[in-house]
C-alpha cells in the first residue's frame, strides 16, 4: 500500500487527501454523504468505482464533479460519445495502483437492513455505497453480488500529513477517520446490549481532551525532550507523509495489536 501511494504521488504530485468533513456551518456531513480518509484511500488506489482513479476527481462521496455533474467517474453513464456503451471517463483514467484481486476492497455499508453485503449495517453519516480497503484479519462475513460468502477485515485508516503545520494537532487530524471508528464502535455496542456501562472498545474515537488518546497514539517519543526545562512539543511519526492503521486481530482500533506503518 505504501508503494502504491508513492506511485500515486509520483503521478499526481501529492498523496491523496484524507479530510473527513470541513463544510461549515454544520459540524458533520448530512447523513450518508461523509467521505473520510479510509474511503479516499480506496478511491486513490482503485478508483471510486474500483475501475481506476480519475485524475480530475474532486473527492466526493457520489463520484460527481465539483458542479454536481457526471464529469469525473460518470456514475450516471451519460457521457458515451463513441456510442459503444462505455463511459468516456474510463479512457481518461490510469490503471489501478493495487491489484483488485488482492486489495480486499469491500463496500462500507449494507444495501438494506439485515442484508450483510457490506461491512456495517449502519454507517451513520458515512456514504454507504463507497469502498474501503480492509486488513487481512477476516472477522466478519460479507455476501458478494454473486452470492459468495467471504470473510472481510476492517477498513484500513489513512491519515495524510499536513506538512505546512508545526504542531501534532495541525499535522494530523483525528477526525479524518472518526466516522469509521465510531461506526465500528456502534456496531460493537449493538452486539452486546447488556453491557452497562459499555467497555472502552475503540480508543481512537475517544473525544476526551480533543482526541488526546489519538495524538498520544501517533506521538513519536524519540522526539520528546528528557529535560523538563527544555520541553519539546509533541511530534508525530511520519510528519512528512501519511500514516496507516489496521485494527489488528482483535478488531478494535487503538489497541496494542494494531498493525501500523509507524512506531513499533
Amino acid at each position: 500500500m505504501e508503494l502504491a501511494l508513492t506511485a500515486f504521488k509520483n503521478d499526481y504530485g501529492d498523496y491523496p487527501p484524507s479530510f473527513y468533513w470541513r463544510g461549515p456551518p454544520n459540524p458533520m456531513p448530512p447523513p450518508g454523504t461523509g467521505y473520510c480518509g479510509a474511503q479516499k484511500l480506496a478511491e486513490a488506489l482503485l478508483g471510486w468505482d474500483l475501475m481506476g482513479f480519475h485524475p480530475q476527481s474532486v473527492w466526493r462521496h457520489d463520484g460527481l464533479d465539483a458542479s454536481d455533474g457526471p464529469g469525473t467517474y460518470d456514475p450516471r453513464k451519460v457521457r458515451d460519445n463513441n456510442g459503444d456503451g462505455v463511459p468516456d471517463t474510463l479512457d481518461e483514467r490510469k490503471g489501478r495502483y493495487v491489484e483488485l484481486a488482492t486489495a480486499d476492497a469491500f463496500r462500507l455499508g449494507s444495501s438494506a437492513p439485515g442484508i450483510r453485503d457490506g461491512l456495517f449495517d449502519d454507517t451513520g453519516p458515512l456514504a454507504p455505497y463507497t469502498f474501503v480497503l480492509c486488513d487481512a484479519f477476516g472477522s466478519r462475513k460479507v455476501r458478494l453480488a454473486d452470492g459468495t460468502l467471504v470473510k472481510a477485515g476492517l477498513p484500513i485508516l489513512y491519515y495524510k500529513a499536513n506538512t505546512s503545520q508545526r504542531t501534532i494537532h495541525g499535522i494530523y487530524d483525528a477526525l479524518d477517520n472518526d466516522g469509521i471508528v465510531v461506526a465500528k464502535e456502534q456496531e460493537d455496542l449493538l452486539k452486546h446490549p447488556g453491557w452497562s456501562p459499555p467497555p472502552p472498545l475503540n480508543p481512537l474515537c475517544w473525544t476526551q481532551n480533543n482526541y488526546q488518546y489519538f495524538y498520544n497514539y501517533i506521538r513519536d517519543p524519540k522526539v520528546d525532550s528528557r529535560d523538563p526545562a527544555m520541553p519539546v512539543p509533541a511530534w508525530p511519526y511520519r510528519p512528512d507523509s501519511f500514516i496507516l492503521i489496521s485494527a489488528g486481530a482483535d478488531g478494535y482500533y487503538g489497541t496494542a495489536d494494531d498493525i501500523r506503518n509507524f512506531g513499533n
